[in-house]
């Protein structure tokens, strides 16, 4: 092999290795708190950070079945991200299966975890 061939095919390697490592450790938790900070999530125009910083005020929403947001009513977590996505960050719905909003979901039932009590000691 040529000495240019053996280079590319170990920065190859390494680009794959690196980037299996990378992912392998961010949880689904992780990569909802990514999204809900992301501004441009869901085609949206801000995060949804901007009406609850650091997750505040949803801190019980991974445990709730339905939801009254804007005067409607919904019946999963999911239904409700996606009202806010469209109301207030200016977004798109998304789907209620899809990666992202199983991730967004994780991050946001996440928050329930770590505001009970004995959480992380």
């Amino acid at each position: 092999m040529e000495k240019k061939n053996i280079i590319f095919v170990a920065f190859l390697s390494f680009s794959l290795t690196f980037t299996l490592a990378f992912a392998e450790h961010h949880t689904a938790e992780e990569r909802g708190k990514a999204h809900f900070n992301n501004p441009s999530f869901a085609n949206g125009t801000k995060p949804c950070s901007t009406c609850h910083p650091g997750g505040k005020r949803l801190e019980n929403a991974g445990a709730k079945t339905n939801f009254t947001i804007m005067g409607g009513k919904q019946e999963s977590l999911e239904e409700a991200v996606n009202v806010c996505i469209v109301n207030a960050n200016r977004g798109k719905t998304i789907d209620v299966k899809s990666t992202e909003m199983q991730e967004v979901v994780s991050y946001i039932k996440s928050l329930g975890a770590k505001a009970a009590p004995g959480y992380g000691k």
